[in-house]
């Protein structure tokens, strides 16, 4: 268990800037690299997020950083989202599956890809470390938020985020989802997704988010799922 949680960010590669540091991980995973291996972007021109979205953060102002995972475990992203909670702190909440938010406003995204079928995945994470509230495109200032360090600061939340990834990445899967719902952000939050609206009821044992619609709760296993009843981006 100790070397497993060592092995993360070694080895590492650096970027002053490309287009999407998944992108580099996933080639560097498909051609045999360790488990562990890290790679980090001062500036990402084509970053990334789920449903297609696009990660945008000035230079050296944002924690834009992936992972290759060897035999990764079922609920990577949930366990991510914890760790990234932790660092952001003791007020962080997770928005389900892959945002954490401070003050109701997103701070950080998380992107898995992979394949299974070759015991592989890419962790990626992007956390707004240092980034002003003019640094936001206009459009995402009334949702987007950030930890509020200094730029000298991403090495350390880089080394804080590490040593949190690695406790829970190993963790048993029902302590990532007890600590998932002790900072869950839909709970009793009106959410509308795709085919519906209702209610946040909770996370699931199979880490799927459970939602009151009517007389029914559903469990949602994947997609898009936004706060509030109306159909802006949340």
């Amino acid at each position: 268990m100790v070397a497993f949680v060592e092995r993360l960010g070694t080895p590492r590669v650096h970027y002053r800037a490309t287009s999407s540091t998944n992108d580099r991980a996933r080639e560097l995973a498909a051609r045999g690299a360790p488990h562990g291996t890290l790679v980090t972007a001062g500036q990402q021109t084509a970053g990334r997020g789920r449903q297609g979205r696009v990660w945008t953060a000035p230079p050296g102002r944002a924690l834009l950083c992936s992972l290759v995972l060897r035999d990764p475990g079922e609920v990577i992203s949930l366990a991510a989202g914890v760790a990234v909670a932790e660092v952001a702190g003791a007020h962080a909440a997770i928005k389900w599956p892959n945002d954490v938010l401070l003050e109701g406003r997103k701070v950080a995204g998380i992107l898995v890809e992979g394949r299974p079928q070759a015991g592989w995945a890419v962790l990626g994470i992007g956390v707004n470390v240092a980034v002003a509230p003019e640094d936001f495109p206009v459009a995402l200032r009334d949702r987007a938020g950030s930890l509020g360090r200094a730029p000298h600061e991403l090495e350390s939340t880089l080394a804080e985020l590490l040593r949190a990834l690695g406790r829970w990445l190993t963790a048993p899967a029902t302590d990532v989802l007890t600590a998932v719902r002790a900072r869950d952000a839909l709970r009793d939050q009106p959410v509308h997704w795709g085919a519906g609206t209702g209610v946040g009821a909770g996370i699931d044992e199979a880490g799927r988010l459970l939602v009151r619609s009517g007389s029914d709760t559903l469990a949602l296993d994947a997609g898009e799922v936004h706060l509030g009843l109306s159909a802006a981006p949340g």
